[in-house]
């Protein structure tokens, strides 16, 4: 469409009082842009916006652009490849995706699929496929985020490839029963744990993915600056849905991206204008309302509505009529003319005016039926792809208009069941094979064949060198990287193996621990110490000069507070990432360095400390994901349990962390009381991860109250590890039944209390800490599959440590369903009790608020005390 067609519009649209005048304004302008370019008509444009935004004018841009691509078809690239072969295999993706799902749900009608997001977004991927989308090789590479309804069509694209089988493909979403079937089951949607040499990234749970993008591509930055890896050059991609963007995910890093001038950042959002249900925004315009959203937060946006058959229409259309009808033509109702056919498109759309049935003259209805969207254009998505590929200063989305089920026709072709369509008879499956020109017969397309092309055909020639010009096949996640030296605990930590008796909280204890760390000239420089916004809070204000918190602009301004010697400090090389008061926004961050020895060969450890109730709880879904994802590194929750942080109340209050990451399989859950216990376990962590590469992640709970510290018992590091050993005996030392008594975390300073009560009455006890409820009821479990499996009898670990006489006493700041979690592997015959602090949190004193919830040393006396009584 013609500048000056798109000015004329935007007259029309607002009223003229002085079309003369009007007119003069805009052949100027024109002129302007003639004579002097591009450049300097942008520069006029910015001074006349700044005089404007005076307040009697009182005048802001509009963010929303007239209905048309972007990249006008003058402004288009050539198209670098073999059009007609690249249509003829985006038809064999969609064909061998299609009869997958329907395929698996002709056989096994409960397994689901889903067939219309990837009949949309087909060629979206195609052209990423052919000419964008570069393979990791030599540290080097795009990142790939693929909508995950969509990834049928990715298996599809993998077996035309040859890195999939026929038989993995009709085993889709058979992942228990493939192997005996000698396949590989195909997971449903992006799970790098279930495959984890494909998937690079996990997207199924909608949202988090988006997000992901953004703090990949930023550390892709953070990595640069620091020197650790050069990632310039690299691309971020990401396929995502328009209705996706309804999640608090997808938009709330928006202006992080603008903010940090990621111009390695790509997003494609699908608009097939329909969500599960029904449309997007049935009474408005998705695409419009994601411009105004997009520009506003500061990306360069590019509008993909249109396809080349289009240009002709643009082109005679003199009165702007097309532009003025898709003005006003809601999605719901764009979605009903992808549901009809070419005569109903004539008579509802062309047929509004005079001036739109005269652009229709000379096409019949199966014309009409074939004008493609711009997100089913190859051409026209190769030139927004390399348009964004280009831009610098900035992150781009393309919004691509497409129809959900696309070539569906009537069996679901922008129909508001189309998102759940699974089955289609035979009818809809001849018209499918028809409208894409598929060479497969009748019964080929009846029995749901899956259909290769010969290795040596022009068209698997074809797709091998694509992918061969762009570095290999995608997606691919790789595992190999260098070993990471730790160094000797001793080296870091003797301050708290060795602590005799001094004063400090854990927290302390970790940041003095972690602030030796990160001098290790080897082990150091891969340290990422994250924060959400409570960097002082936890007493990190040290790190600021020690390290300096990252930031791509630097530091430009001189801090109120720079004479002292915790300052506020920024830098280019900073280390720190303190994300503001974002938890979602600092779990992605922790991520993307969890996730590095895979993503790009580097490995990296982070370490994100938080405030424990805003971890679990409020972004569990995206420690889920990076679980699925096999991250590495460890998670620290700062004032846990549910009355260390006595005066913030119920919402600060965390009584269940302990409970949600013992359900996450790869995450290793401790709370340990004691500094010796953390050092430990962080020493444990990170030969785990960096020095065995397994790929587990640590969730560790720390205090914020200061208590004496004692040395590390002799011989208590594996007890420590595997989540148990006795700390100490009191009262008589010969007596058969004694009272056992359990803690952890915060609460064991009050069961030591208990203890020494219990023993001045004459009660012998043994106290025991429990560093991890999880790990002794994961290897309790794992004792009894062994014996339910006819393998070797195993006593449990913690009934190894409980064994003796007398009643158990167990207490922790965590509701009581986490000691409860041993409850089975208790010896039998010694009485079990639980103590926890269910129920709300609420502000107070700690002492007042271990009383009120039962977890205090008079508490576990009253405990024991009834346990031992006849009453038991």
């Amino acid at each position: 469409m013609a500048d000056h067609s798109i000015t004329r519009y935007l007259a029309d649209q607002h009223g003229d009082a002085d079309p003369a005048e009007t007119a003069e304004w805009r052949d100027a302008f024109l002129a302007l842009v003639a004579a002097e370019g591009p450049v300097r008509a942008r520069f006029m444009l910015d001074q006349l916006a700044t005089l404007a935004r005076d307040p009697h004018v009182g005048w802001s841009p509009e963010l929303v652009t007239p209905y048309v691509n972007t990249v006008p078809v003058e402004k288009q690239p050539v198209f670098p490849g073999d059009l007609a072969i690249e249509e003829k295999l985006a038809s064999l993706m969609r064909w061998n995706a299609l009869a997958m799902v329907v395929r698996a749900n002709t056989a096994y009608g409960e397994l689901g699929g889903h067939i219309a997001s990837y009949a949309s977004a087909a060629d979206l991927f195609e052209v990423g496929f052919n000419h964008f989308f570069r393979a990791r090789s030599a540290e080097q590479g795009d990142l790939v985020f693929f909508q995950p309804h969509s990834a049928p069509g990715v298996y599809a694209r993998a077996f035309l490839e040859g890195r999939l089988s026929e038989n993995d493909l009709a085993h889709y979403r058979q992942e228990i029963g493939a192997p005996a079937q000698d396949a590989r089951g195909l997971s449903s949607y992006p799970h790098p744990w279930l495959m984890p040499d494909f998937w690079q990234f996990p997207t199924g749970s909608m949202g988090i993915g988006p997000i992901s993008s953004i703090y990949h591509a930023r550390f892709m930055r953070y990595l640069t600056h620091r020197n650790v890896l050069d990632c310039e050059g690299r691309k971020v991609w990401g396929v995502f849905g328009d209705g996706e963007m309804d999640e608090p995910e997808s938009m709330s890093a928006l202006t992080l991206a603008s903010r940090e001038k990621l111009d390695n950042l790509v997003w494609v959002v699908n608009c097939n204008l329909q969500r599960l249900d029904g449309p997007v925004r049935g009474n408005g315009r998705i695409v419009d309302e994601l411009e105004k959203l997009f520009r506003g937060a500061g990306w360069n946006v590019i509008k993909l509505l249109w396809g080349s058959d289009w240009d002709g229409l643009f082109a005679r259309d003199t009165t702007n009529a097309l532009v003025q009808a898709f003005a006003h033509t809601v999605d719901g109702q764009m979605q009903t003319f992808a549901a009809k056919d070419g005569r109903f498109n004539r008579d509802n759309f062309f047929g509004q005016n005079e001036a739109l049935a005269r652009l229709a003259q000379g096409m019949t209805d199966e014309q009409i039926d074939r004008l493609k969207r711009g997100g089913h254009d190859l051409v026209k998505i190769h030139a927004a792809y390399d348009a964004a590929a280009k831009h610098r200063g900035q992150p781009t989305v393309i919004l691509a208009h497409t129809k959900k089920g696309y070539g569906m026709g009537s069996a679901g072709q922008g129909r508001m069941t189309t998102h759940s369509q699974k089955k289609l008879d035979e009818s809809a499956l001849l018209e499918f094979r028809n409208r894409f020109n598929l060479p497969i017969t009748d019964e080929q397309a009846k029995d749901l064949a899956f259909f290769r092309p010969a290795e040596d055909s022009a068209e698997m020639r074809y797709l091998h060198a694509r992918r061969e010009a762009l570095g290999g096949y995608v997606p691919q996640r790789q595992t190999q990287c260098e070993v990471v030296p730790v160094p000797d605990a001793a080296s870091y930590a003797q301050f708290a193996l060795q602590a005799a008796g001094k004063e400090m909280s854990t927290t302390m204890a970790f940041v003095r621990l972690l602030g030796t760390l990160l001098k290790d000239p080897q082990l150091g420089p891969r340290i990422v110490p994250i924060v959400a916004d409570e960097a002082r809070t936890f007493g990190m204000a040290n790190l600021f000069k020690q390290v300096g918190i990252y930031s791509s602009a630097g530091q430009s301004y001189e801090p109120e507070d720079i004479g002292s010697v915790l300052s506020y400090r920024e830098a280019l090389d900073g280390q720190i990432l303190e994300e503001g008061i974002s938890e979602a926004g600092a779990i992605a961050s922790w991520t993307a360095a969890a996730t590095s020895y895979s993503v790009h060969g580097v490995a990296m450890l982070p370490f994100y400390i938080y405030y424990s109730m805003f971890g679990f709880q409020r972004v569990g879904d995206a420690i889920w994901a990076a679980a699925d994802q096999r991250a590495r590194g460890f998670l620290l929750g700062a004032t846990s349990g549910r009355t260390t942080l006595g005066g913030e109340g119920l919402q600060h209050q965390d009584g269940s962390s302990h409970l949600v990451a013992a359900t996450i399989p790869n995450c290793k859950a401790y709370d340990p009381a004691f500094a010796g216990e953390m050092a430990v376990i962080v020493d444990q962590g990170m030969r785990e991860m960096l020095v065995e590469q397994r790929d587990v992640f640590y969730y560790v709970t720390l205090m914020n109250e200061n208590y004496a510290q004692p040395d590390l018992p002799e011989g208590a590091r594996e007890g420590v590890i595997r989540g148990a050993y006795r700390f100490a005996r009191y009262g008589d030392e010969t007596a058969r039944q004694r009272v056992t008594l359990l803690g952890s975390g915060a609460i064991l300073t009050e069961v030591v209390k208990a203890a020494q009560q219990l023993a001045a009455d004459g009660i012998p006890v043994d106290v025991v800490s429990v560093t991890s409820w999880s790990e002794l009821a994961r290897e309790g479990v794992e004792c009894e599959r062994a014996a339910l499996e006819g393998g070797e009898a195993r006593t449990p670990y913690i009934a190894q440590v409980l064994a003796g006489n007398g009643p158990v006493i167990a207490a922790s700041d965590y509701v009581r369903a986490v000691p409860e979690t041993i409850r089975a592997y208790v010896p039998q015959g010694r009485r079990y009790l639980t103590l926890g602090t269910d129920g709300f949190g609420r502000s107070d004193t700690r002492a007042a608020l271990r009383a009120f919830f039962g977890v205090d040393a008079a508490s576990v006396v009253k405990a024991a005390s009834f346990a031992l009584s006849s009453r038991a």
